[in-house]
């Protein structure tokens, strides 16, 4: 009986993978695993289709070292014959499943000119057209922006920014939202949810409602080449055209970090090739989960800091009127899932910014200062200021 689960991937059923599909997949799952190893011991959801999305859309507008960094480590390009053709498909077909909502943003500062090739790539790849804000206000663009989320996420993220997520150096704001409400195919009689302990990646116990059904599901055995034994459980949703894969370490003891490796492409084809249907009695905990990430530090981590290096980023091909980087990328999910089915929401977004104009240093807070001797570096004075009218 299956009672603990790692993490979970929804995926459509059919054809194979196509190449930029995999390559994306890829991409996004090396994102959340950079992210795993941090989080070890916390929930941790993340929308990969999401991260590649956002990422392609700012592809699409970088150059020079800027550009070959972004191809190398997300391993695929738009602007290859066909690519571009390939994500707008893709995007289309995903759109088209029943109980799946996908949108692409971008939001744009309405004085900047935008190059023409710029806005071709974002039109034919992405099916999307900018959308120009006044960024020198920014709570009410931030206004705007928390509501085209809201609208692409069945409310589901009714307030995605902070009130500090821009500012007015802000000049771009890149979205990708993505929604799915689906059914089990087989629901979970609610009659059968009971309370039971669930075991925590730190050690301790809580009390869950977990939810139980007998049925035959798609499953597999499969060994990390560490020897770590672990199973996947496919559950599908009604229609058949997505399922939730649950995967999980055989033994109670071994830590989900040990299963990061297998999460590949190559191993996710592997796992639909080789599940079996068998009867098993699968019990799942009653969940929901909100994860909101800033992916700065990963994707630095994975070697794309230069885009966040306004003297190194390279975006001359959005436009040529100031210099460009990017100052965050975020992401917020929400999955609720129930004996119903499930509910899941994301959006993730990458915010530019440029400082062409002199940027106001305020010392409105506690401070320290340091009264040096500039030609020995002797400190003659020092102290901190916490209340300045107090002598």
């Amino acid at each position: 009986m299956l009672s603990l689960f790692v993490c979970f991937f929804l995926y459509a059923s059919g054809a194979a993978l196509s190449k930029l599909q995999e390559k994306q997949t890829d991409f996004g799952m090396q994102v959340f695993s950079q992210m795993a190893l941090t989080t070890r011991d916390s929930n941790l959801a993340l929308s990969p289709f999401g991260v590649a999305s956002v990422l392609g859309m700012a592809q699409l507008g970088a150059a020079g070292e800027t550009l070959k960094t972004l191809n190398s480590k997300m391993g695929f390009t738009l602007e290859e014959h066909g690519m571009a053709r390939q994500q707008r498909l893709l995007q289309r077909d995903i759109a088209s499943t029943e109980g799946v909502e996908l949108a692409s943003g971008v939001m744009v500062e309405r004085k900047m000119v935008l190059e023409k090739g710029f806005r071709k790539g974002l039109r034919k790849a992405f099916q999307a057209f900018p959308h120009q804000l006044d960024f020198s206000k920014p709570y009410q663009a931030l206004d705007i922006i928390n509501a085209w989320v809201s609208d692409h996420t069945a409310g589901n993220i009714p307030s995605f920014l902070s009130s500090d997520a821009l500012t007015d150096e802000t000049r771009m704001v890149l979205l990708s939202a993505l929604h799915f409400q689906g059914l089990w195919k087989v629901p979970f009689d609610p009659k059968m949810t009971q309370e039971r302990l669930f075991q925590c990646a730190n050690g301790s116990s809580v009390t869950v409602p977990m939810m139980r059904q007998t049925n035959r599901f798609k499953y597999g055995e499969f060994v990390t080449p560490d020897g770590v034994d672990y199973d996947v459980i496919s559950v599908p949703y009604e229609g058949d055209a997505l399922s939730m894969l649950l995967v999980v370490p055989f033994e109670r003891d071994t830590p989900v970090s040990a299963l990061v490796g297998e999460l590949t492409s190559r191993r996710l084809q592997q796992w639909r090739e080789e599940m079996r249907s068998v009867k098993r009695q699968l019990a799942l905990p009653r969940f929901t989960l909100d994860s909101e990430v800033d992916l700065k530090t990963p994707l630095t981590s994975m070697g794309l800091g230069n885009m966040f290096n306004l003297a190194k980023a390279d975006f001359t091909r959005i436009t040529t009127e100031e210099r460009l980087s990017v100052s965050k990328v975020l992401q917020k999910v929400k999955i609720e899932l129930n004996e119903e089915g499930t509910k899941g929401s994301s959006v993730t977004s990458a915010i530019m910014f440029s400082r062409m104009a002199v940027e106001e240093i305020t010392l409105d807070r506690p401070f320290l200062f340091l009264i040096q001797h500039n030609s020995t570096g002797a400190v003659l004075f020092m102290g901190q200021v916490n209340q300045p009218n107090q002598s």
